[in-house]
C-alpha cells in the first residue's frame, strides 16, 4: 500500500512540531506545507511553503493537518472535508460551538476521517492512569483535579486560557473518568491587559458523580501540568511536563494518635513512582491519526469529542459572566 500522502497548514509555533513529527511517521509522507507568513522555523526543507489552503489542496493530498490559529479552523476544515482530505485540526476544534459543528457536520456527512490535537491524551503519564482505573486499581473515583499555569506564551492571540489550556483539562478529564460533563462554574480574572481571560477557576461535576476542579492561567511564573485523581484507595499524581505517574495510597498502619487519626480521615501509605516507557505525544497523536484513516483501531479524537470540550470550556466561560452553575445538556 502507498503511503499516505499528508499537507501541513501552519508552521508556527506548534506547526513546526507537527513538520518533524510527520516525517517520523511510518506510512506517512509529508509532501505539502502551505503558511500564507512563510517558514518562520526553517521546517520546510527541500518542500516549497504554498500560499493558501486552495495551493494545499491541489497538491494531491490524502491527510492534512490544520495547525493554524483557531479562528481560521472552520474555514480550511471545510475546504478540506469538501475536497474529500482526512483532517487533524488542533486543538480547540473551533472559536466558537456553531463552527465547530459545522465541522462535525462536513465530515460526518462526507465520510471522512476529522480528528481534534487534544494531545494529553497521549502523554505517557495519562494513558498509564487511564489503564490503572480501568483495572480498578484505585477503585470508587471521587475527584479529578488538574492545574495547568505557566507564563504567558506570545503565540496565542485569539481565544483566552481557557479555550487554550484548558480545554486540555477539560478533555482528559473526561477521558480518564470515561464520563462526560454535567455541571460546571467558574470565575475568570483579566489580569494582563488582553481581551481575553488569561486565568480561570474551573469547578464542577461528571455525569458519574466525579468532582472536578481546573485551575488555569497564563500568569504564573513556574509551569505546572498536574492531574491529581483521588478515590477509593488513595491518589495518583501525573506530571505530564514530565510524563511521570505515582500513586499514593491510603495506609494500612493505624495512627496512634487518636485525635489526629480523627482528623485525618485516612493515613499516608506507600509512595510509588511507576517505571514505563515513554514516547513523544505528538508522535503517538499521529500515530493514531493514521491508523483512523487507515481504518484500524485507533485512539485519535473525534471532532465530535472536540466538540464536547469546546460545549463544555463555553459553558464555564457562560458560568463566569453570569455568576450562576449551567448544565450541561446531551
Amino acid at each position: 500500500m502507498a503511503n499516505l500522502r499528508a499537507g501541513l497548514l501552519g508552521v508556527g509555533m506548534m506547526g513546526r512540531h507537527h513538520a518533524r513529527v510527520l516525517r517520523e511517521v511510518e506510512g506517512v509522507d509529508l509532501v505539502a506545507i502551505a503558511d500564507p507568513g512563510g517558514d518562520p522555523h526553517g521546517v520546510s526543507g527541500d518542500l516549497p511553503v504554498l500560499t493558501d489552503i486552495d495551493a494545499l489542496i491541489a497538491e494531491g493530498i490524502d491527510t492534512a493537518v490544520v495547525a493554524v490559529p483557531t479562528r481560521f479552523h472552520e474555514e480550511a476544515a471545510l475546504k478540506l472535508a469538501a475536497a474529500g482530505v482526512h483532517t487533524l485540526v488542533e486543538k480547540p476544534i473551533a472559536h466558537t460551538v456553531e463552527a465547530g459543528q459545522r465541522m462535525v457536520t462536513a465530515f460526518e456527512d462526507a465520510g471522512l476521517v476529522g480528528a481534534v490535537g487534544h494531545i494529553e491524551r497521549f502523554n505517557p503519564a495519562l494513558q498509564q492512569l487511564r489503564t490503572r482505573l480501568e483495572q480498578g486499581e484505585l477503585g470508587e473515583v471521587y475527584q479529578i483535579q488538574t492545574r495547568r499555569q505557566g507564563p504567558f506564551p506570545s503565540r496565542i492571540a485569539d481565544v483566552g486560557v481557557a479555550k487554550d489550556l484548558a480545554s486540555h483539562d477539560i478533555d482528559l478529564t473526561a477521558w480518564v473518568a470515561q464520563s462526560a460533563y454535567d455541571i460546571v462554574a467558574a470565575q475568570t480574572a483579566h489580569r494582563s491587559g488582553r481581551d481575553h481571560e488569561d486565568m480561570i477557576a474551573i469547578t464542577g461535576r461528571l455525569r458519574s458523580g466525579v468532582i472536578v476542579n481546573h485551575l488555569v492561567n497564563w500568569l504564573s511564573p513556574m509551569k505546572e501540568r498536574v492531574t491529581v485523581v483521588t478515590g477509593e484507595k488513595g491518589a495518583f499524581v501525573a506530571d505530564t511536563v514530565t510524563g511521570d505517574l505515582s500513586f499514593h495510597a491510603n495506609g494500612t498502619t493505624p495512627v496512634q494518635w487518636e485525635s489526629m487519626a480523627a482528623f485525618r480521615g485516612v493515613t499516608e501509605g506507600d509512595m510509588t513512582r511507576y517505571a514505563f516507557a515513554r514516547r513523544e505525544p505528538l508522535l503517538v497523536q499521529h500515530e493514531a491519526f493514521r491508523d483512523a484513516v487507515l481504518g484500524r483501531s485507533s485512539s485519535a479524537v473525534t471532532l465530535a469529542e472536540g466538540q464536547h470540550t469546546l460545549r463544555v470550556v463555553e459553558a464555564a466561560l457562560s458560568a463566569a459572566a453570569r455568576r450562576d452553575v449551567v448544565t450541561l445538556d446531551d
